[in-house]
């Protein structure tokens, strides 16, 4: 019996020693540390670490929610001094792996960033901290003043990671300010509303394209075509010259088209000719700077945590403009157009604004009713990320192409902004949703609609949305008041197969203004077939082209809307010269 017990024993010991490494012998652990090269103050911010297969280009710029994302994990430092070591282990959430343990065995280029917050006084008495915009629109791996490391290779063993250290010795330099040219003007002003909020001096920007003739007819005032979206560098899509000969054609693999860069100057320089044919209507044309520290813009409205932009555009920033430039100054004569983003913010200013303004044209628009937020019904649906059932998990997709091939879920692309960013500060679509809509909570910073790890949704959050920001909804209960001030105004057109299902909202916008609204609407809602996004209205041309041709796609629709709606006194001449 002894010798028995003996060779159990030794038999123990020997399966003991053929075991794998445990968890303790494993390594999955990374140090992340700046120079006092690039700082020599302590940082505040959101600490990046990813992980690349791909040697092509560097890992910050690898990141997305499709499918051929890398790697990525992140951390909040506060006060984070050069020379201290912050450490990425298995506990540190990341994206498209929960955990660096989870890295599969491979080489992999490793890189860091800080992408840098600044403080926040707000004027509701709460403290925050946010990532400012810095001239780029919000772009985390390109803003100027944060930190990053050169990549190197490391390599990932089924026991771990080498020890290493990531030293971040590079600052993203400032971005050059655009220069004014004979066409394009460019505006900066403090806005007085923004910065008593935000406790700090706070600016608004447009780039403003002007007619033909504007110096040499100084009597001419101008109606004002308000392009709304997406942070722009520059006014984009208007070139005094031909195509550039010597440019090498590059694929855009969205629009599967060989030389898109080769097209997109062609239509920039056939919109320049256009522009000043003698028949087409004299108007300015401007695209807004309104990045806020949430995202590369405001969505245009007034909101409890990113402030009053809303009114900051429509009574500072757009007077300071017609001022300048000699605009009409009156409600009759701005419009408003734009897609997806752009699309909800012209839409939602049209109805926040009805008067301040004589139509709008909202392409794609963002979800104009929360009943379809995607796919996601936020009033009824106990879940954001996965189909309600007894027996299976089924995720919500959140993006396909226009055969309905999925590329990702809700879940996946709420995941990257959580490890980009907590409390809505990952500069992110799913997040300035939440920061433009949501109440704000007692720490300063956006309720969350759903809980972000899980997806569960909080009906009350949803009930505050509803009830400020769920355009359908709002036009609904309204339209009493509204109904007048919005005819012939508003015309909404989006491709049937919209990449991130935003036609859904549309079809039940659609089903309120024309069975149910008393006034008639008097407007339009078309739909493209198979259109993907960004559909904008034009049956003749695919997405590649029209998205290309916002600035004068509608100005038929904008004259006709002029001559049926303009005062009689107005002046519809002086700016209609040859």
């Amino acid at each position: 019996m002894k010798s028995l017990f003996s060779f159990l024993i030794i038999a123990l010991i020997f399966l003991v020693g053929c075991q794998p490494a445990t968890e303790e012998a494993s390594n999955f652990t990374i140090s992340v540390t700046f120079s006092d090269s690039v700082s020599s103050n302590p940082v505040d911010g959101r600490l990046l670490l990813m992980l690349s297969t791909d040697t092509e280009k560097e890992p910050r710029f690898q990141i997305s929610d499709g499918l051929h994302t890398q790697l990525i994990y992140g951390m909040n430092v506060e006060g984070m001094k050069a020379g201290e070591l912050q450490t990425f282990d298995s506990e540190i959430f990341g994206y498209p792996y929960p955990s660096l343990s989870e890295v599969p065995p491979g080489v992999y280029q490793v890189q860091a960033l800080l992408h840098v917050y600044e403080t926040f006084q707000l004027a509701t008495g709460q403290t925050v901290k946010l990532p400012m915009d810095n001239g780029e629109g919000q772009q985390w791996n390109r803003s100027p003043g944060n930190l990053f490391s050169k990549p190197f290779q490391m390599t990932v063993t089924e026991t771990g990671i080498e020890a290493a250290t990531v030293t971040m010795d590079q600052v993203i330099p400032p971005l050059p300010e655009p220069a004014d040219t004979e066409w394009i003007k460019h505006i900066k002003i403090k806005s007085e509303k923004l910065s008593e909020f935000w406790g700090r001096d706070m600016y608004l920007g447009a780039h403003v394209l002007l007619p033909k003739g504007f110096e040499e007819h100084p009597e001419a005032k101008y109606p004002l075509m308000v392009f709304q979206g997406h942070f722009p560098a520059d006014f984009g899509g208007f070139r005094t010259t031909p195509p550039d000969p010597n440019l090498k054609p590059e694929y855009s693999e969205r629009f599967q088209l060989e030389g898109y860069n080769i097209i997109q100057q062609q239509e920039a320089y056939d919109f320049y000719k256009r522009w000043n044919e003698p028949e087409f209507p004299r108007f300015l044309i401007i695209e807004i700077q309104h990045p806020t520290p949430y995202y590369d813009d405001s969505y245009a409205v007034n909101s409890a945590s990113q402030g009053p932009y809303g009114d900051a555009i429509t009574y500072e920033l757009i007077p300071h403009i017609e001022k300048e430039f000699r605009g009409m100054g009156e409600g009759w004569s701005r419009f408003l157009y734009g897609g997806s983003t752009g699309g909800w913010e012209a839409l939602a200013v049209q109805v926040k604004y009805p008067e301040e303004y004589n139509g709008c044209f909202a392409a794609c628009p963002d979800p104009i009713d929360f009943r379809a937020y995607c796919l996601t019904n936020i009033y009824e649906d106990e879940n954001a990320y996965y189909y309600a059932s007894d027996h299976k998990q089924l995720e919500v997709p959140s993006h396909r192409d226009h055969l309905g091939q999925i590329q990702s879920t809700l879940r996946q692309g709420n995941h990257l902004e959580l490890v980009l960013g907590d409390k809505s500060r990952s500069g992110q679509q799913w997040d300035i949703w939440e920061a433009t809509y949501s109440p704000q909570g007692a720490d300063g910073y956006p309720v969350r609609i759903w809980d972000k790890k899980t997806g569960a949704i909080d009906h009350k959050v949803a009930e505050y949305w509803k009830e400020n920001y769920d355009l359908r909804h709002i036009l609904e209960r309204d339209w009493d008041k509204l109904g007048e001030h919005l005819k012939g105004k508003i015309h909404i057109y989006c491709g049937d197969m919209d990449n991130y299902y935003l036609n859904n909202a549309v079809y039940l916008m659609e089903d309120f203004l024309e069975n149910t609204s008393e006034p008639y609407y008097d407007g339009e809602v078309l739909y493209g077939d198979q259109a993907e996004h960004c559909w904008n209205g034009d049956p003749n041309q695919p997405n590649a082209i029209s998205r290309l041709r916002y600035n004068r796609m509608y100005v038929p629709k904008i004259m006709k809307r002029i001559a049926e709606s303009a005062p009689k006194d107005a002046d519809l001449t002086s700016w209609r010269y040859r």
